[in-house]
This record gives structure tokens, C-alpha cells and sequence, in this order.
């Protein structure tokens, strides 16, 4: 017993290193788009409170929902004592931390070290596109947590696990409101297999037909009918002894079902009521009642039907995706392994979202990862479960160690040799030199500067007002009250899709800053109204001759 205690800890030990190599090792070394507005947008909370009004566009007026301020000002934090470096460290940090969540769910839920330690790596290395400085890496912890919780809360019966539920639900409405309603999905599965266990211990059809005989038998004998009262006792005898077979059939179907295991946790009534709790925690928010419509107006509007996250998957060019999919089917198909019904719920939802958003493949294996793992913990339990001990007493032996970490640091080196020379800002998508330009050389306050989805939130950081950056939902009618469609209008203007001069006009741009490649340079530098002013590699400016423009306008019209 003490030998089989210390391997356990030594395998955990093992497991727990070599996660956190592998976790490093995933972590993206450039910055995204987004993490630059979280630092900007940290510091405006920290210094003005949250006014619920846009600071960094040039826009007036524009209302901003701030939908992860405390991922926002805990960035901001972390930027403002150890700087980008700090930044880059602290995802690290999450990256290592929501492998080593998933590890230790994994263990409970399947009961298996062994296993638990592979979903953990696939898990990460199925997320590395994932694992970025945004709010959703905190998010995809608190996910896995929830699934702990729930778990333990139906298998343990502890008050605190629905305790930990509530602090989850608090903690991603403040963190990130645009994933708080997927808090709810999650409880969807279990409460769904409770509802058709019930429905199925119930036998309502039988119940129905007994009550109607035992009303017949209270007729005929108020009538005094006796040999009419006793056929409809002979036949009730009969619907009796019919509905005890079909019941312990039914019982015979449970312990040993086909494919499909349906579990009735009492305790679930309980979850329900955690849930309910839940729903009120989006008011412990300073958003108002931003957690409750944020997701339907983003869904509402046009955005998400332009940003390569939320497009439909294709598994063509995502094949961790389609091997995922792959393996779950290979296993219930082509093995005898049985599956929860709730499991199969959230499978085949998740598997529905990932579907409709690429984005929602994050989701998929955060919470499928668990479901692959007990299947396959399962099988190993059901044909192999001392070759399974014996392998880990090989990992925990010394040789086994090294090897091991060995394998993972070769693994870990693979996956990370092409960010080596990666610099934390890269040059080449955000406009480093443009933007040192702009401060030295033009009126910040006063240019009304045409910039890029993809670099606005760069240019905001260094202080420069933008026309739109990648905070979608602030330049979409459906936020900003004003019926103000930016976010199309700037659709229309880079793919020119109509005259650019129009919009142009429309918002009086007194400069265009693009990226050299972009389709509107091609007219742009045509254009004699256009001055460029700076060019590098990969960004152009061009300062534009609005007397001229605007004269030539009214000399047309006359």
C-alpha cells in the first residue's frame, strides 16, 4: 500500500513537471491584436472607473460595454510592473496552469493517471492557437473548473462544490460576459439525462391505463356489478404482471445497457437550484445588465459573420479537429465501451458549436477531452488495467523519469523551434515605426486617421485615436446606440466594395494609414488627392488633400 502511495505521487510529480514544460513550450511568444487594447483599456479603468464610454477611438460619443474589465485591469497590473515581458510570462503561467486544471479534472473524473497525463498534453496542444494574453485563457480554466465542481457536487454530494459553481459564474461574468451564458450550457447535459430518467421510471403510459381500470372497478362496483367487476380485476392481474416484466427488463437495460448508460443523480435537483442562483449573478457585475444581452446583440449583428474566429469550421484544414471527432467515433462504433447520455448530449452540442464557429473548437476540447478520457480510461480498466499500472511503474522509475521528460522536452521543442526568433511585438503586422511617425510628425489630436481592423488596437496603445480596431462590438449598431454601422462601413472601404471617396467623405479622414499589400493601396496610390508621407515594408501613409477633394466634389454637384 505505502509503495503503490509513493508511486502515485511520484507519477503526479512527473506529470506535473512535464506539463509545465509543455505548457511553456505552447505559449505564443508575439502578442495578439487584442492584448494591446486590454492594456489601454486596464489603465483607463485604474485611473477613470468604468464610464462605460469609449476613450481610444476618434469616434465621439461611441458607448463601450467593457466585457472583461477585470481581465482588463489585471493585464494592466501585471504591464505596468514587469512590462510586455511580464505579459508574456503571466500567459505562460495560465497555460501551465490550465494544463495542470485539466490534469488533475481528468484524474478524478476518469480515475486514471495514466490517461489524464496524455489528455492534458493533447488538450494543449490542441489550444496552442488558443493560448494567447486574452480573457479567454482564464475562461477556459474556470470551464474546467465548473466541470470539477459539478462532477464532485453529484458524486460527492458537498455543498461546496456548488459554492465553487457560484464563484465561477461571478468570476466569468466580470472576466469575460461574452462566454457567461456557456456557463449554463454546461449543467444543459446533466440536467437533460436526469429530466429523461425520470420520465422513464415514471411509466406514465402503464399508470395511465392501471388508473383507468382501477376507476372501472370502482364502477361496476358502486353497480354492484360483481362478474364485470372481476374480468376488469383479471385484466388489471394481467397490465400488473406485463408492467412488472417491462419494468425489471428495464432495470436488465440499465446495468448492462447497449451503448447509451442514462444515470439518475438525485442530486442534480440541487444543481438545478445552483443554476438558478447563477442566473443572478450577471447583477454582481458593474456592467449593468451587460451579461444578459451582450451575447444576443453580438449575435445580432454582422461581425461575427467577418472574423475568421467565428466562421464556420472546416475540418479540411483543422485536422486536430476532425481526428477529435475521429477518435470518439472509433470508439463507440467499432469498441463495446458505453457511453453517458449526458455525455453524448455534450458531445454531439459541442460538436454542433464547433460546427457553426471554428472558435467554439476551444470549447470542444476543453470539456471533450474529459468524455474521450473516461472512455479510454474505460477500455484500458476493462482489457489492460495491470498493463496500465505497470507502465506507470516504469514512467516513475528513474529511467522512466528521464525518458519521459526526455520525450515531452523533444516534444515541447518541436512545437515551439519556430518562435524562437518570434520578437513579444511583431513588426511586421503591427505598425511600430508608423506609429513612432505619427506621434513625431502629425496633430494626434486633431488627425482623423483611416487605420485597420487588425493593427487599431496597436495604434491605440501608443495613445494614437483610431477609427476602428478589433473590439468589434464597439463599432456595431447593435452597441453603440447611434445606429452607427462602422464596422461595415470599414468592410466596405478595405475590400472596395464600393468608392472609397464616399465613405472617405463620410468621415472626413484627413490621412489613410494601411498595410502596403492591402487591395485599397492599389487605388489609393493612384490617387493625386493622396500624398504619401511615410512608407516601410509592410505599412504606408498617405495624408489626404481634403480642399481638393471636397472642391472637386462641389464642382461636380454645380
Amino acid at each position: 500500500m505505502e509503495k503503490e502511495k509513493q508511486t502515485k505521487i511520484k507519477f503526479h510529480i512527473l506529470a506535473i513537471v512535464c506539463i509545465i514544460i509543455f505548457g511553456i513550450a505552447v505559449t505564443p511568444v508575439t502578442l495578439q491584436n487584442d492584448t494591446f487594447y486590454t492594456i489601454k483599456i486596464g489603465e483607463h479603468i485604474m485611473q477613470n472607473g468604468i464610464d462605460m464610454q469609449d476613450p481610444f477611438s476618434w469616434h465621439e460619443d461611441l458607448p463601450y460595454t467593457y466585457p472583461h474589465w477585470l481581465y482588463d485591469v489585471g493585464t494592466y497590473i501585471v504591464y505596468n510592473f514587469f512590462g510586455m515581458t511580464g505579459i508574456y510570462i503571466a500567459t505562460a503561467i495560465l497555460s501551465c496552469i490550465l494544463g495542470l486544471v485539466i490534469y488533475g479534472t481528468s484524474c478524478k473524473i476518469t480515475k486514471n493517471r495514466l490517461v489524464s497525463f496524455a489528455m492534458a498534453i493533447l488538450a494543449l496542444f490542441g489550444l496552442r492557437s488558443f493560448i494567447a494574453a486574452r480573457a479567454q485563457l482564464v475562461t477556459f480554466i474556470l470551464f474546467v473548473l465548473e466541470v470539477y465542481c459539478i462532477e464532485m457536487f453529484l458524486e460527492k454530494k458537498k455543498i461546496r462544490y456548488g459554492v465553487g459553481l457560484i464563484l465561477i459564474s461571478i468570476l466569468i461574468a466580470n472576466l469575460h460576459i461574452a462566454v457567461w451564458p456557456f456557463f449554463f450550457v454546461i449543467f444543459m447535459p446533466y440536467i437533460a439525462e436526469y429530466i429523461i430518467a425520470k420520465i422513464q421510471d415514471f411509466h406514465i403510459i402503464n399508470k395511465i391505463h392501471l388508473k383507468y381500470l382501477d376507476d372501472k372497478i370502482k364502477k361496476y362496483e358502486k353497480k354492484n356489478k360483481q362478474i364485470e367487476k372481476e374480468k376488469i380485476e383479471n385484466q388489471k392481474d394481467i397490465v400488473m404482471q406485463k408492467f412488472e416484466k417491462f419494468k425489471q427488463r428495464q432495470k436488465e437495460i440499465k446495468e448492462n445497457p447497449y451503448k447509451i448508460k442514462i444515470e439518475k443523480k438525485t442530486w442534480v435537483k440541487g444543481l438545478i437550484l445552483i443554476m438558478i442562483i447563477c442566473a443572478f449573478t450577471g447583477l454582481l457585475t458593474p456592467l449593468g445588465d451587460a451579461p444578459y444581452t451582450y451575447l444576443v446583440k453580438t449575435m445580432q449583428g454582422n461581425t461575427t459573420e467577418n472574423i475568421n474566429e467565428h466562421q464556420p469550421i472546416v475540418f479540411e484544414n483543422n485536422k486536430y479537429a476532425l481526428v477529435a471527432v475521429g477518435l470518439f467515433l472509433v470508439i463507440l462504433i467499432f469498441t463495446d465501451m458505453k457511453i453517458r447520455l449526458r455525455d453524448l448530449f455534450m458531445i454531439s452540442g459541442l460538436l454542433l458549436l464547433m460546427i457553426k464557429s471554428q472558435r467554439q473548437f476551444s470549447i470542444f476540447i476543453i470539456i471533450g477531452i474529459f468524455i474521450l478520457g473516461k472512455l479510454i480510461a474505460e477500455l484500458f480498466e476493462k482489457y489492460d488495467k495491470e498493463g496500465t499500472d505497470q507502465f506507470i511503474e516504469l514512467m516513475t522509475t528513474w529511467i522512466g523519469k528521464i525518458l519521459t521528460t526526455l520525450l515531452i522536452i523533444l516534444i515541447s521543442y518541436l512545437v515551439a523551434k519556430d518562435k524562437f526568433d518570434d520578437k513579444i511585438v511583431d513588426d511586421s503586422s503591427y505598425p511600430v515605426e508608423a506609429a513612432e511617425f505619427i506621434k513625431n510628425n502629425l496633430d494626434v489630436e486633431n488627425i482623423r486617421l483611416y487605420n485597420e481592423y487588425n493593427y487599431g488596437s496597436y495604434l491605440l496603445f501608443q495613445d494614437i485615436p483610431v477609427f476602428i480596431d478589433s473590439r468589434a462590438d464597439l463599432y456595431a449598431p447593435e452597441f453603440n446606440m447611434q445606429n452607427k454601422d462602422i464596422f461595415s462601413d470599414f468592410m466596405n472601404i478595405s475590400s472596395v466594395n464600393s468608392y472609397y471617396e464616399d465613405l472617405f467623405e463620410k468621415y472626413n479622414f484627413t490621412h489613410i494609414m494601411m498595410y502596403k499589400n492591402a487591395r485599397l493601396n492599389i487605388f489609393i496610390s493612384r490617387d493625386e488627392n493622396y500624398k504619401e508621407i511615410y512608407s516601410d515594408n509592410n505599412f504606408i501613409i498617405y495624408e489626404r488633400n481634403t480642399d481638393k477633394v471636397n472642391g472637386g466634389a462641389k464642382d461636380e454637384n454645380q
